[in-house]
């Protein structure tokens, strides 16, 4: 096997030349912004505000509600004009707060901070608990969790996810183009929690730009390195990464942690970066609008709490009516039926496409051919999974490593019979988990 990779995995038609070559934008919200109060892995924020109250950009509009749990600010200044259920983009109603943009911008004052390295790594730590970083690459878990683990002299590596393995997303490329050095600090402000830690930037090497920017940036870095992944989906799922550049192996009931490595996306580390820098809380983040029916797709700096209509109005609107919108790529996205609803703190990508392949697929028998198997990046066997979910047969699908599925997407996209491989075993592993944590809060009471 080729060193910096990992065993399966496919190669997709990436779709990023649509996007990749123009300058992030900088959208400002029209309308009024939604807050939901759930935007992360966690106890939903508590909301402070009430209605009728005036606020400004960058002010705490939300505060945790637990351990595990992120606060939430505002991103424009305006009035609070409700607090009530909205409509998100998965489809559920989740209790917001709605302000109303006064247009004006206006802007609390940021705290003066000290140099990162004259701070102790309890205030590191706070600043980005304060901040409401989760993790931006999709995942919503609160980034100063993961950076405090229980024993953080066994950590040997943070490693910067800059892979971007979905299609058609270009965010992080973009980023790294734009504004490399925020990374690198961000970077190094995440490993100055750990003393024995090295920095890893993982970049695919289908971006020898960025490679090369990131290279120079960090030539004389002695805990910093820049590793150059071989291209392939999913290089940038957690485990493969691991594996790719440390030769570390990870399962389903494992912590990244367990085996030494911390690891936290592109824009999750920029805003890092901006949190203990700058003293700015989490307000905005870096979004694809992208596909063929799209007039000009490109990526977007988007305050927290914009209408993704006006995503589409700023991308020059629909040239060709949309037969599939799809929340983040087309791998481990999701179709949406609404576009009246917010971005959110893991708001990565919109996907606008003039034709829908998987219901236009016809599944048929499985053929036994193998292929499902052979580009599995977790090494179980997707058909057999498969049809224990089908049956659900419970006991079978979890003797035969169905946790260990990591909802890729490549099994799906290889299987010639069409069969719709991913989403049968993620119905059902959604119904283990459901089970596992049941079974686990009645056990604690």
């Amino acid at each position: 096997m080729a060193r910096l990779t990992f065993s399966g995995g496919i190669h997709p038609y990436d779709g990023k030349d649509l996007s990749k070559d123009k300058p992030i934008k900088e959208v400002l919200p029209k309308g009024d912004l939604v807050y939901p109060l759930s935007q992360h892995i966690g106890a939903p924020a508590k909301a402070i505000v009430e209605i009728g109250d005036h606020v400004l950009t960058g002010q705490k509009i939300a505060e945790a509600a637990g351990y595990v749990s992120a606060p939430i600010y505002a991103t424009v200044s305006g009035t609070v004009k409700a607090i009530e259920p909205r409509r998100v983009v998965t489809g559920d109603s989740i209790m917001s707060i709605i302000i109303e943009n006064d247009g004006l911008y206006e802007e609390v004052e940021y705290p003066e901070l000290k140099p990162f390295e004259e701070m102790s790594k309890e205030e590191i730590t706070e600043c980005i608990k304060e901040a409401g970083i989760v993790g931006m690459g999709g995942a919503g878990f609160p980034t100063f969790i993961k950076l405090s683990p229980k024993e953080p002299e066994k950590i040997d590596y943070v490693i910067a996810n800059c892979a971007e393995c979905e299609p058609y997303l270009t965010s992080d490329y973009r980023r790294m183009i734009e504004e490399p050095e925020k990374l690198v600090t961000g970077l190094k402000i995440a490993l100055s929690l750990f003393d024995n830690a090295r920095g890893i930037l993982a970049v695919e090497d289908n971006k020898p730009d960025c490679v090369e920017i990131l290279k120079k940036l960090t030539k004389d870095e002695p805990r910093l390195s820049v590793k150059a992944l071989k291209t392939k989906y999913p290089q940038g799922a957690e485990r493969q990464l691991i594996y790719a550049t440390t030769g570390r192996k990870i399962n389903s009931s494992m912590l990244p942690a367990d085996v030494g490595c911390i690891v936290d996306n592109v824009d999750t580390i920029v805003a890092i970066y901006h949190a203990v820098i700058d003293g700015r809380p989490l307000m905005n983040r870096i979004v694809t609008v992208t596909g063929d029916a799209i007039a000009d797709p490109r990526n977007f700096i988007v305050r927290i709490g914009t209408n993704y209509h006006e995503l589409i109005e700023e991308a020059g609107g629909f040239k060709e009516k949309p037969v599939k919108i799809v929340s983040g790529g087309p791998m481990m996205g999701f179709a949406i039926f609404d576009l009246d609803v917010p971005t959110t703190k893991t708001a990565s990508a919109l996907l606008c496409l003039t034709k829908d392949d998987v219901s236009d697929m016809e599944p048929s028998a499985c053929i036994n051919c193998g292929r499902c198997v052979e580009v599995c990046p977790g090494r179980v066997v997707p058909k057999l999974l498969a049809d224990y979910a089908e049956h659900y047969d419970e006991e079978a699908f979890v003797a035969h490593d169905g946790m260990e599925c990591c909802e890729c997407g490549c099994c799906s996209y290889i299987c010639p019979a069409k069969r719709p491989l991913t989403q049968t075993i993620k119905s059902m592993r959604k119904m283990m988990l459901a089970k596992q944590k049941s079974a686990a809060a009645k056990g604690g009471k």
